[in-house]
């Protein structure tokens, strides 16, 4: 699988191409030329739609594992309530047995809570690299069209 330094690479190499394909045309204007820049457009508009695609694709697979994540530590916190209320309705000679069990859930509880927290530090991340990727992509597209033009 391709880094994003690697797409990365790709993409400045491509606009360098462009630019100098329309440096050429520039000069000579031949229609072999033409056909040649508008080969490239298509290729760096092809490069573009693709990793709008894997942008996305990525997107949605961390989406669904945050999702995953706060669904179990949801289901942890409705059976940690469940136990709770067992607990209070048991009767005096076991208060020491609860006062164990009441332990074991804070330190549950305890776990539970940076999970949340990770969960949506990713989650935040991941919109910020979207919004991040996507001015690239739109930058992109402007350099992409200046150079067809």
């Amino acid at each position: 699988m391709t880094t994003q330094k690697q797409i990365l690479e790709q993409q400045q190499l491509q606009m360098q191409r462009v630019k100098n394909s329309g440096a050429a045309v520039t000069t000579n204007g031949s229609p072999a030329t033409d056909d040649k820049d508008e080969e490239m457009s298509r290729s760096a508009l092809a490069m573009f739609r693709a990793k709008e695609e894997e942008i996305e694709r990525k997107k949605m697979e961390v989406k669904d594992r945050v999702q995953a994540q706060l669904g179990r530590a949801e289901e942890a916190t409705k059976r940690l309530a469940e136990i709770r209320e067992e607990l209070e309705t048991l009767s005096d000679p076991m208060r020491k047995e609860v006062s164990m069990v009441r332990k074991k859930i804070d330190t549950v509880n305890r776990e539970l809570k940076p999970l949340g927290l990770t969960c949506q530090r990713k989650k935040s991340l991941c919109d910020s690299r979207r919004e991040n990727t996507e001015k690239h992509l739109k930058l992109l597209m402007r350099r992409i069209r200046k150079n067809h033009n």
